[in-house]
């Protein structure tokens, strides 16, 4: 007799290009589909983005909750979930975090819910309201995921999740796409830089959170301080977002637009990680950021802050360099020893690779989510 496979909800605020879509998207694609069936339910809606589904048995489905309140929006989920009866649903972040409630209204006993970071309206984690929220859900969940060992202390300690009720699964990174090869500079702009020039990169939404201003500051310090190194040294920062602007004024005034490329949105970024010869994620707040395991998959040393989960995947002196976060001077400092020793760049960036294959792969990931929902609903897939 068939067993039928597993059905999962998984409930995120929109499916879009993110670190959170993404590590769904592995999980969704990876998981052996005789055993997993999924649902995602986007309480806004889904974009383009839902293309990187492969799995053909996967079902989206939009609730077009509207900004604020949207007391229907909670109905819809309700009734879609009676509808669909999944065996688990799966909550992310704060965005989700009340449709727990929803989810047990609906009949559902298995629920799971992850934290994948902190957003900049509470980088503390100490927002009382949000916080209240997430304990007065506690009871109706079953397990927690975080993303990284400080999430998780966050977890335990600011929302009083019980210790042996949180998991770190840490994202994994598909070492086979993102691996070091010839540096394409058919991607610049005619001119801009060559073969000699030493490329420093970042991918990433350019909001408060990701703090792309600090980097434009340290890229200028960088160059005021060694002013020979606007012969060699570029700036690529891929993305786009609310900050675009204060990043581009730091240039101009600095007289470095020439020597910086606002490469915008760019569709494939995952061929921009061999393009750099430094990766910069100059975050206030992170969980575990894919960006991070993406660069140094691709064999690219990082320099990175001191924030959230950056420490426990950037090995500090050995596959990159950690800096106080909102710290320009510290952060050009990083670079210019990386300009200066040019060694460091491929001692380093071999080292990230080793790394990453060897602890974030993809494969483990998908084993630690297998033998959560395995766990949780009493079944062996094996």
């Amino acid at each position: 007799m068939t067993v039928p496979p597993l059905h999962i909800c998984h409930i995120i605020h929109r499916l879009e290009f993110g670190g959170l879509q993404n590590g769904l998207v592995n999980i969704i694609n990876g998981l052996d589909g005789r055993h997993f069936r999924h649902t995602v339910m986007c309480l806004a809606d889904a974009t383009d983005y839902k293309a990187r589904i492969t799995n053909p048995d996967t079902r989206i489905v939009e609730i077009h909750k509207r900004e604020g309140k949207d007391p229907g929006a909670y109905w819809r989920v309700w009734r879609q979930l009676r509808s669909l009866a999944p065996d688990l649903v799966h909550t992310r972040n704060l965005s989700a975090v009340d449709m727990i409630f929803m989810a047990r209204l609906a009949g559902v006993k298995r629920i799971v819910h992850s934290e994948h970071g902190l957003d900049v309206f509470e980088l503390d984690g100490k927002n009382a309201k949000y916080n209240r929220l997430r304990r007065w859900t506690r009871p109706f969940v079953e397990h927690y995921v975080a993303m990284s060992a400080d999430l998780a202390h966050w977890l335990r300690a600011d929302v009083g999740v019980a210790a042996d009720r949180v998991s770190v699964f840490y994202n994994g990174v598909d070492t086979r796409r993102f691996r070091p090869e010839e540096k394409p500079l058919d991607l610049l702009p005619d001119g801009f830089a060559d073969g000699k020039s030493i490329i420093l990169g970042t991918v990433g939404r350019l909001q408060a959170v990701k703090d792309q201003v600090t980097l434009a500051r340290a890229f200028t310090r960088a160059l005021e301080l060694r002013p020979g190194l606007s012969k060699r040294l570029r700036l690529v920062i891929v993305g786009d977002g609310e900050l675009r602007n204060r990043v581009e004024d730091v240039l101009r005034a600095a007289r470095a637009s020439h020597i910086a490329w606002m490469a915008g949105f760019q569709a494939e970024a995952s061929r921009f990680y061999n393009l750099f010869d430094i990766f910069v994620l100059p975050s206030v707040r992170e969980g575990i950021s894919n960006t991070l395991l993406e660069a140094q998959a691709s064999g690219v040393p990082v320099i990175a802050t001191a924030v959230g989960g950056n420490p426990e995947i950037v090995a500090n002196g050995r596959a990159g360099t950690l800096v106080p976060a909102g710290d320009p001077q510290a952060m050009a400092e990083a670079i210019i020893k990386y300009v200066e020793e040019p060694e460091l760049i491929a001692r380093q960036g071999a080292f990230a690779r080793r790394r990453m294959e060897e602890e974030f792969s993809l494969s483990r990931m998908l084993k630690d989510y297998e033998r959560l929902y395995e766990g949780k609903l009493n079944r062996r897939t094996a």
